[in-house]
């Protein structure tokens, strides 16, 4: 049971579960039936307390009359002291319309998780991460995450304001061109994992952009957490010079997946865990929708950030995440170890790595680390095409260049994400070129773990390695450039790696 306060009254209400065991409904708010004069408003508060083990998504029920102009929310809720290693609250919220809850349904209005105590919704506005369009009389839903609750309890205050009078027109949105002024086949650079403050980022599309550019960056994804709201946001910041495709980042309780280059206006659902079975369909509506499944920061030690689903459905997977941390060094070796499987298997189908930013705010730098990508041209499809099919590597920053190929004995060639179909016994030569990267050393990994060190590159960054196998010796050889260290034979963190050659037929 939770306590209800509606108006100056108090009242008890039971938890009505709905559907799934993950969520539960509270009892409706009601207002007055009939509209009201324009610019009246009407409040209702509802109080309550959420306990451990408490569901993961608690619905609100507000029944909203015909005439209503604008629904404001705001909420708070207690933050008690809680011992070292235990977990205190933390209570997200978003808004479903008169269309209903249904799990990938229409009814979906907006989602700011914890970043935000208030929101509003009106035909011509919202809140960043708040979808406008009209206000409709119905049975809306005010959602509500309790991500993590304390041992007290989680009790928590939601405040809802109706304004009456007359609705504005919904703009028309506008959403960036597929493509940019291109090179044709080319190498370019791009960062697919940034927040912006249409969720938990602290900066606008036009920062991003900027930012972007400074880094050397010719193409985005937008990604904010659970919400599209941002799509109609970036038109304006795109350019000849910057391709920007849209998408979300997924962030359920088990993992989080990067929909990356989406169709405009895609939203998908966030709401299941691993054992819903769920995630499959999801990854299909991201597919419809033209984007890639890339799961994102599989090994992160946030709250619901590790990786439950498998990586069947994925496209490719976001091995860097930011500055290096010891969970990508962990990340990168289990990424490895699914190449080790895929040369040992009949399909040897692989999954491509990827890096990005993940950036939110000052002072998170834009396009560290950044994806160079193998297109044949700078449009939407075509870096989803090099993407998917792994020409590509990962660096720290747009000083860092690799060219990296294998060559066999009758110029036989295969560049990164390829392979050099030659005899398991045909001697194999794999070159690397570098920039950029000064006193760095360069590691070659094949499936049978390190097989090549150089020497520590000069201060100038630039080099030439250049090293000699055969397919039966390495079925696969990908690159890394690791900085120095003073650790012993422990790695340092990386200037960059690249996705693999196979070698063999």
């Amino acid at each position: 049971m939770c306590e209800e306060e509606h108006g100056n009254g108090m009242a008890r209400r039971a938890l009505f579960v709905t559907g799934a065991a993950a969520a539960l409904t509270l009892g409706s708010v009601t207002f007055a039936s009939g509209a009201g004069a324009a610019g009246r408003t009407e409040t209702r508060t509802v109080s309550g307390t959420l306990p451990v083990g408490a569901p993961d998504f608690v619905y609100l029920p507000v029944e909203v009359p015909h005439g209503v102009r604008e629904i404001h929310v705001a909420y708070t809720y207690e933050r008690p002291s809680v011992p070292a290693g235990t977990a205190g609250n933390a209570l997200d919220i978003g808004l479903f319309d008169e269309r209903g809850t249904d799990l990938g349904g229409d009814g979906f209005r907006g989602w700011s998780g914890g970043a935000r105590v208030e929101f509003f919704v009106r035909a011509d506005d919202a809140t960043p991460g708040y979808v406008p369009g009209r206000i409709r009389a119905g049975t809306w839903h005010i959602a509500l995450g309790p991500y993590t609750v304390a041992p007290q309890g989680l009790s928590y205050e939601v405040t809802v304001t109706l304004t009456y009078g007359e609705q504005a027109a919904t703009p028309a949105p506008v959403y960036p061109p597929p493509r940019a002024r291109g090179r044709g086949r080319a190498w370019y650079r791009g960062d697919c994992h940034l927040h912006s403050w249409y969720s938990d980022g602290r900066r606008t599309p036009a920062e991003i952009a900027a930012l972007a550019r400074a880094a050397g960056l010719d193409f985005i994804n937008s990604s904010d957490h659970n919400t599209h709201s941002s799509h109609p946001h970036w038109a304006d910041q795109a350019g000849e010079d910057l391709l920007i495709m849209l998408g979300e980042e997924v962030t359920t309780r088990n993992g989080h997946v990067v929909a990356l280059g989406t169709d405009p206006d895609t939203f998908v659902d966030w709401r299941y865990r691993a054992r819903d079975n769920r995630f499959g369909r999801f990854a299909r509506v991201i597919r419809r929708a033209g984007g890639l499944v890339v799961p994102a920061h599989p090994h992160a030690t946030c709250v619901g950030c590790g990786w439950k689903f498998g990586f069947g459905e994925a496209d490719a997977v976001e091995v860097w995440n930011g500055p290096y941390t010891p969970d990508d060094e962990v990340a990168l070796a289990e990424w490895d170890n699914t190449l080790v499987a895929s040369v040992r298997s009949e399909s040897r189908s692989w999954l491509p790595a990827m890096g990005n930013s993940d950036a939110h705010r000052d002072p998170d730098a834009v396009g560290t680390p950044q994806t160079v990508v193998l297109a044949d041209d700078l449009t939407r499809e075509a870096v989803q095409d090099g993407l998917r099919a792994g020409r590509s590597y990962v660096a720290e920053s747009k000083s860092v260049v690799l060219a990296f190929t294998a060559s066999g004995p009758g110029g036989e060639h295969a560049g990164i994400g390829g392979r050099l179909k030659v005899a398991p016994d045909a001697p194999v030569t794999v070159r690397l070129e570098v920039s950029g990267a000064p006193r760095c050393t360069v590691r070659l990994v094949t499936d049978e773990g390190v097989l090549f060190t150089s020497d520590v590159l000069p201060v100038s960054g630039a080099g030439t390695v250049e090293w000699r196998t055969t397919p039966q010796y390495a079925a696969y050889v990908r690159a890394e450039l690791r900085h120095e260290t003073a650790a012993g034979p422990v790695p340092g963190a990386l200037a960059a790696f690249t996705n693999p050659i196979f070698l063999g037929t």
